[in-house]
């Protein structure tokens, strides 16, 4: 059996140990704040920095992972006799996976020997990282590459992504929302509901009134729609949001006894777009 790897990009949001220690080479995308200075990849801030200049009012504009940077990755794998996974950021949400498929069709041609699949996850944020770690264990398990590329097809679209933001003005720069909307909404205290629909976009499902009734409907979404699915590992994201993130973290323990929960930051991709206080919930469910 070939040996092979399992790799995504920066808008997985898993924890770097866990990628380091499993091998997981991760595909930059990009970020800037006006006509500064591009981060992304090595080149990076803080969570804490970035989240702080948005709450400070600075508004950063997002790039795509492209087929160079990807081209990179891959053929330094491919030299060390690697197949390769790359399980990849939504295509509704983003050019990242075409542009990941760019440089996966050149090196199929150039190494015929080896091989590269390009996944689109239809997800977003930890609902690609827990597919991602599924995917892992999956294969650590000593399935073969066409047993795990079938796996992860036949999983992701069980990964349920349920969001609420906490400023909807970052929603209306969107296009989300009106901004009617995001200043009445403002006004009373609405808190919108999202998840990510089987075609990978961002759809508003729902709405609250007030913050701690938005992270309880996230939770109450859970246990309407796990079923029997093995969620043997629960996921949270937030936009330096931690105190919000372990709350709904101990509601999930407290009323579904589910223990194994990792919680991160969303990257600045994400973030970018979904602002400063997003909670986001990924668990496997009968349907998204």
């Amino acid at each position: 059996m070939s040996k092979f790897i399992i790799t995504s990009d920066t808008t997985c949001d898993l924890p770097k140990d866990f990628c380091k220690s499993n091998n997981i080479d991760i595909h930059p995308l990009y970020y800037r704040f006006g006509d500064n200075e591009v981060y992304g990849g090595d080149k990076d801030i803080t969570p804490a920095e970035f989240y702080k200049r948005m709450r400070d009012g600075e508004m950063p504009t997002t790039m795509a992972t492209n087929p160079e940077a990807s081209r990179e990755i891959f053929e330094s794998r491919l030299r060390e006799g690697y197949d390769i996974i790359h399980i990849s950021f939504s295509s509704a949400l983003s050019s990242s996976y075409q542009n990941t498929c760019v440089a996966a069709s050149e090196l199929n041609e150039e190494y015929p020997e080896h091989k590269i699949t390009v996944i689109d996850s239809l997800c977003a944020s930890m609902g690609e990282g827990l597919l991602v770690y599924k995917a892992v264990n999956f294969m650590n398990a000593g399935h073969s590459y066409e047993e795990t590329v079938s796996y992860i097809e036949g999983l992701k679209l069980h990964i349920s992504h349920q969001f609420t933001v906490d400023d909807l003005f970052h929603l209306h720069r969107g296009g989300r929302v009106s901004k009617a909307t995001a200043i009445i909404g403002t006004i009373i205290g609405i808190k919108p509901l999202l998840h990510v629909d089987d075609e990978g976009r961002l759809i508003a499902i729902g709405k609250t009134r007030g913050r701690k009734k938005s992270l309880v409907s996230l939770v109450d979404k859970m246990a309407a729609t796990m079923g029997s699915r093995d969620n043997d590992v629960i996921m949270i994201s937030h936009g330096d949001s931690l105190e919000d993130a372990e709350f709904v973290a101990s509601l999930i323990r407290e009323r579904l006894n589910i223990n194994n929960i990792i919680i991160n930051t969303i990257c600045p991709t994400i973030g970018s777009h979904s602002g400063p206080g997003t909670i986001a919930l990924f668990f496997e469910a009968d349907v998204r």
